[in-house]
């Protein structure tokens, strides 16, 4: 035994010795605790130096990393002053292009190319002081220049812009290659909303005829100055553009983005880009409807981000189409019939609220002192009958003076509206109201029903701004197309608060002023206000920082997208 020892002892290093021979007198069971034991206190001090680590440190974002996001539909123009009747147009212009100002991720107005602004005292003129070293993404200088080309163009009604209501009789004056101003005809307190528009470069336009603004190269090769820069897309082979891909614009002048790029993939149905999800060949979806949000809810790499949007619901009457709704008892039985959380449960999977005012809840200009009518079936029928609307021929059509209480519901199959139409059916066909429902393409209820008012009652909904300015869907000058008053609704009252309170720069008094006309207009009820649905953006976990919480629009879901981030660093605190 002796001897043994000798030998191991004299084979290679001393603490290599020691080992074998206190190796080598180890039981086969007193090795395989050692071997345990050692793991154990190796992994134990792994784990005790990641939680110092941990705990010592913070997680930062860091650059790079690409998302893949779904869109129905396909660019066609991505161009600002073309975009607002295409989501994907808007989705992309949003993230080529810069504004004056922007909304941030709570919906409240930010300079964006403008360092500050200044409204003078008149109420009318907007002096703008643009940041240093602003530059498109070709590297050419951003100045005043390139602010009132745009303004100019898009004013130009041969360019046929959708944007250009919003800047008419609007004087451009320019002071230096910084500094501008915006003169208004009159008074308009949610004027800087309207600055937000994305702005084109001069030297990339200026050349571009009226007829061949629509169909310019530049569409689709856009230069602009926003977070990100067209890099390329891919069309099939029908000449469709089925994808596109953003990298990131280094000089962005609120900071590069951490997301090194986003590539976009379009499809035509909504049923289409949920499987490609589901497929793994896109991170997540511009938006899904409360229709599907079943097929995705369970989905462990979603995180769903519930957006509000200032906009609702309703049922437009017009009263000068149908003798029975001109009647306010019926239109008072109507509302109180309604039952909005059915709606909102069957149709919408709960991912809404209710409305019941001409501004929806969830604003600073939404009041509580407004006329409700809560859900009574049997105080719905009370109504009609002490109005004298009965049924006395038993046919289940309640009548008066030979009238019978009926109209046709117009509305549209999207967003679930056929639906919603359906179920208004039931409820008000159990008072007495026979409903004709019709259904039509946006299309043709754009052009033969909305616009010449041929409807008795519109199933339809509408937006309003982050600063709501109800005038163009509630003031009388507004009955007629091009003016959104879908009720046709007229009252004195009403026309003067909205004239007034669009006129004052003082949030706190417009506020007064929409508080009484949503009491006024609840009063009449010139339609029912039914439900305010959330915008539904389904992003992938692994994209970070998308904090939004209202918009006014779908594509500002990319408001501060600087700030996303999917790689992190961890540093010292």
């Amino acid at each position: 035994m002796a001897a043994h020892i000798d030998k191991v002892l004299k084979r290679g290093s001393r603490t290599e010795r020691y080992f074998k021979l206190f190796w080598g007198v180890l039981t086969m069971r007193e090795r395989y605790f050692f071997v345990l034991l050692g793991t154990l206190f190796i992994v134990s001090f792994v784990f005790v130096l990641g939680q110092v680590w941990i705990s010592q440190t913070n997680a930062l974002p860091e650059y790079g990393g690409t998302y893949r996001e779904g869109i129905v539909g396909s660019p066609r123009f991505i161009n600002p002053l073309l975009a607002q009747t295409n989501d994907a147009d808007r989705d992309l212009a949003q993230l080529v292009f810069s504004g004056l100002m922007r909304y941030t991720r709570s919906g409240e107005l930010s300079p964006s190319l403008a360092e500050s602004f200044e409204i003078k005292e008149d109420g009318k003129t907007y002096e703008f002081v643009l940041r240093e070293n602003l530059f498109w993404h070709d590297e050419e200088p951003l100045t005043t220049e390139d602010i009132a080309f745009t303004i100019k163009l898009l004013q130009d009604p041969e360019y046929q812009s959708p944007l250009r209501v919003n800047w008419q009789g609007v004087e451009v004056n320019v002071i230096d290659e910084r500094r501008i101003q915006l003169i208004l005809k009159g008074p308009y307190a949610p004027f800087l909303e309207t600055t937000t528009m994305g702005i084109l470069p001069k030297h990339v336009w200026e050349d571009v005829t009226a007829q061949n603004f629509a169909l310019a190269e530049a569409n689709l090769k856009p230069i602009g100055s926003g977070p990100f820069q067209l890099q390329k897309f891919k069309k099939d082979r029908f000449g469709e553009i089925k994808e596109v891909r953003l990298i990131t614009n280094p000089d962005f002048h609120l900071g590069r983005p951490f997301v090194k790029e986003f590539i976009f993939k379009f499809y035509t149905h909504e049923d289409d880009m949920i499987r490609a999800f589901k497929g793994r060949e896109i991170d997540g979806m511009a938006s899904v409807s409360a229709g599907n949000i079943e097929i995705i809810r369970n989905e462990k790499r979603i995180d769903l981000k519930r957006i509000f949007i200032p906009r609702y619901f309703a049922v437009f009457f017009n009263q000068t189409q149908s003798k029975a709704i001109s009647d306010i008892h019926v239109r008072t039985a109507l509302a109180t019939r309604v039952n909005r959380q059915e709606i909102i449960e069957e149709i919408l999977k709960g991912e809404a609220i209710e409305a019941d005012s001409p501004i929806p809840k969830n604003m600073k200009a939404y009041s509580e002192d407004i006329t409700r009518y809560p859900f009574s079936p049997e105080e719905a029928k009370n109504i009609l009958e002490e109005a004298s609307w009965q049924d006395t021929d038993g046919d289940g059509i309640r009548e008066k003076d030979d009238e019978q209480l009926e109209f046709t519901l117009v509305t549209t199959a999207s967003q679930g509206l056929e639906r919603v139409a359906d179920i208004l059916q039931k409820q008000w066909g159990a008072i007495g109201a026979r409903v004709d429902v019709q259904i039509i393409g946006a299309g043709e209820l754009q052009n033969d029903f909305i616009r010449p008012r041929n409807y008795q009652a519109l199933l339809f909904g509408e937006i309003l701004g982050n600063d709501p300015d109800p005038f163009s869907f509630w003031h009388s000058s507004q009955k007629r197309d091009p003016g959104l008053n879908l009720s046709l609704y007229e009252n004195k009252k009403v026309d003067k608060l909205l004239e007034e309170a669009r006129q004052n720069p003082h949030e706190d008094e417009r506020i007064e002023k929409y508080a009484e006309f949503q009491k006024l207009v609840t009063q009449d009820i010139p339609a029912v206000f039914l439900y305010s649905p959330y915008h539904l953006y389904p992003v992938n976990k692994k994209l970070k920082g998308v904090d939004v919480t209202h918009i006014t629009d779908p594509s500002q879901r990319f408001s501060e997208v600087e700030t996303w981030f999917i790689n992190t660093k961890r540093v010292w605190k």
